[in-house]
């Protein structure tokens, strides 16, 4: 028969979580706890106080507080629907305890005459000051109270707070709770030891200020807080110093065919585009891999500057692969490699799942041989049938879009058996990422910015429109195409379910025919053959289709310069990202343009906070900034994309000091006290690799 640990668990040979069943240790993965020391890090989301109990005539509604009394009066009512009243009385008055859903059990357990503590939220009732469903036991007369606040935990179905809460106490006493950092740096920050600041966490004495520790400005948190960012800030430059210490092969600035590309350019040019280049011309022309993002608003001429170290690659006898996450963004940017560089002899290959088997067969036989030595193409680059014979370059666009593996797949086509050179990778974004973001996720990355627009950009007119003054943008559109200009017409977003978003596609292309009887309009939509969406964007192109009706497909990717309006159906349903990219579509020639929100009310007041930051901004940073503020750097950098797991307790836009002071201190850790900095990584991320990115 197996004894009892005390916390209802019975002891099992789980390597992980010893003496814990294997049931709960599965529930406790889903808090990602998956070792001793993970509880130890799993804080409290927030804290009851049950230090004092308060005479319930004080008792006053809107409160969480613990009073206690005797049961007077217990039964089961069956109007107005079937629930089980108490009646609670102490020397100062009663209060009500009401539960709709019970067992028989509390029946007996609520007996008058048990004296029972309880802790609930007070409101008025029909009958006085009443508690729905509170948390109650029966207890002596001179029960002592807690002396600390009582920690409230995340926890999942299944996992009680009771149960999680024993496991933690006895894993806080039998843990060793270990000093990580130099005593000398955690005093020049004003930082608490660790040991000390995880005990009050879990166990704050009634002094402590609730609001500083709901807050998360104690110093208890803050070192929580710095430490976890040391950990990030730790993990990234240790991965930053393997790829330095990797091969790579030397691509020279050798300048022939760069500088006769620039001759043909029919501008020039900007000087934040020549600071990036040179940032990336040195970079390929060391011996370890370049991974450097480059960032740039839409428009700001990213595309070029891939062109042109593309050529500093084929210039020393390397291919250069190009990868976009859609087919409209890749074949665009095939259709400017080729009219670009095919004049400079450059054979440029185009791979996306929709070409023919025939032509795929030439193209991937040309690859292998190195005779197109410039290869464009979605995420079929990565396919196992696709083998270069000499990669030295890895330029995605778009980078957030592909999942970890599929950047790591590209950049292994480099990777030969018989050598351990890498290619080079740069990885480009108009989704501007903000400097805390960029410090804390980006910190094993070296990141340029085109932070200017080529002359002769107008900007574009937002305007905010009601649904119901639909006729007047009607009219707009009409006077637009009539007067020679293009037009898009977006669909409203349906995330739910892609068949609902095609058939909102063909409504919509539909209803806008009908509207425009007069004008030649066409249909993209993500669920169109490959040759038929390049058939209708070529035609749009020509200008042989006035308005394009849309999906978000369109979001990034194409570039028609006689294009200059664009309404949005249902913007509330979109992100400040996805509005910021499909605003760029227009404004791409000189013309003024202008971009129609149409929205539906009632606007939620997170909708309304969007539609403000975009009708307000024009730079892409300042949008990605609030963005950031609205749906925090989970959503705006995606987890499961990133392949890094998000911060739990440090909240970048308030911890901006604890960030710059975690950047220092990695620095200083790897160099100074590389035994403290392992122990640290030990500690927070336990041997795991989740932080890796490529």
């Amino acid at each position: 028969m197996t004894r009892s640990r005390g916390d209802g668990l019975p002891p099992t040979a789980h390597a992980a979580l010893p003496g814990i069943s294997k049931a709960v240790a599965e529930k406790l993965g889903k808090l990602g706890i998956r070792r001793r020391f993970d509880l130890v890090l799993h804080l409290p989301l927030r804290y009851d106080d049950e230090t004092r109990i308060c005479p319930i005539r004080e008792a006053l509604p809107g409160r969480e507080l613990l009073v206690q009394g005797t049961v007077t009066d217990c039964d089961i009512k069956y109007r107005p629907k079937r629930q089980l009243v108490c009646r609670l009385g102490d020397d100062s008055g009663e209060l009500t305890l009401r539960f709709l859903n019970f067992y028989g059990s509390q029946v007996k357990t609520l007996a008058p005459g048990n004296v029972v503590r309880v802790f609930g939220s007070v409101r008025d009732g029909h009958f006085g000051a009443e508690m729905v469903h509170p948390r109650y036991r029966v207890v002596a007369a001179d029960a002592p109270v807690a002396q600390a606040l009582t920690p409230v935990y995340p926890t999942t179905a299944g996992l009680g707070q009771e149960g999680l809460r024993r496991l933690i106490a006895r894993t806080l006493a039998e843990e060793p709770l270990a000093e990580t950092l130099p005593v000398a740096l955690c005093a020049a920050l004003g930082l608490p030891a660790f040991a000390a600041a995880v005990r009050l966490l879990h166990n704050p004495p009634p002094d402590v200020a609730q609001s500083a520790l709901q807050g998360r400005v104690h110093p208890a948190w803050r070192r929580m807080k710095f430490d976890e960012l040391l950990a990030q800030q730790l993990s990234m430059r240790v991965h930053y110093q393997r790829r330095r210490a990797a091969g790579a092969p030397v691509l020279r600035a050798r300048g022939k065919l760069v500088q006769a590309l620039l001759a043909r350019l029919p501008f020039q040019l900007t000087r934040a585009q020549n600071a990036v280049l040179a940032q990336i011309r040195e970079d390929i022309g060391q011996a370890h891999p370049m991974q450097r993002l480059l960032q740039g608003d839409v428009g700001s001429g990213k595309t070029v500057v891939a062109a042109l170290a593309a050529l500093q690659c084929v210039e020393n006898g390397y291919q250069a692969a190009v990868m976009a996450p859609t087919e409209i963004l890749a074949e665009q940017h095939y259709r400017k490699f080729a009219e670009w560089l095919e004049p400079l002899g450059i054979g440029v290959a185009w791979i996306s799942g929709g070409i023919k088997k025939n032509d795929k067969k030439q193209q991937l036989i040309n690859i292998l041989r190195g005779e197109a030595t410039v290869v464009v193409g979605t995420h079929a680059l990565f396919e196992e049938e696709v083998a270069f014979k000499n990669l030295g370059l890895a330029i995605i666009d778009e980078q957030h879009r592909f999942g970890v593996h599929q950047r790591l797949a590209l950049r292994m086509k480099g990777s030969k058996p018989n050598r351990t050179a890498q290619p080079h990778q740069l990885m480009m974004s108009a989704t501007p990422i903000p400097r805390t973001l960029a410090m804390s996720y980006y910190a094993d990355l070296d990141v340029s910015v085109i932070n200017e627009m080529p002359p002769g950009r107008t900007p574009v007119v937002t305007k905010l429109v009601a649904e119901e003054r639909r006729d007047e943008v009607v009219q707009r559109v009409r006077d637009a195409c009539m007067a020679g200009r293009q037009a898009y017409w977006v669909c409203p977003l349906i995330e739910e379910s892609e068949k609902l978003q095609l058939q909102t596609a063909l409504d919509t292309h539909a209803h806008v025919q009908q509207t425009f009887p007069e004008l030649r309009v066409g249909l993209v939509h993500g669920r169109l053959k490959s040759a038929e969406k390049q058939q209708v964007m070529a035609a749009f192109l020509r200008g042989e289709v006035q308005l394009l009706v849309a999906t978000t497909v369109i979001e990034v990717g194409v570039d028609v310069p006689n294009a200059s309006l664009m309404v949005i159906e249902h913007a509330e349903r979109m992100g400040l990202s996805q509005l910021h990219q499909l605003r760029g579509r227009v404004g791409r020639g000189a013309a003024e343009s202008t971009c129609v929100l149409l929205y539906q009310g009632p606007l939620s007041s997170n909708a309304r906070e969007r539609l403000k930051v975009i009708y307000e901004n024009t730079d892409g940073f300042e949008i990605a900034r609030h963005d950031l503020q609205l749906r925090g750097p989970g959503e705006l950098l995606g987890a499961r994309q990133s392949g890094v797991p998000m911060l739990r307790f440090a909240d970048l836009a308030v911890d901006l000091d604890l960030l710059d002071a975690a950047r220092a201190a990695a620095e200083q850790l790897l160099r100074e006290h590389p035994e403290a900095a392992k122990a640290h990584l030990a500690r927070w991320l336990g041997g795991r690799n989740e932080y890796l990115k490529v």
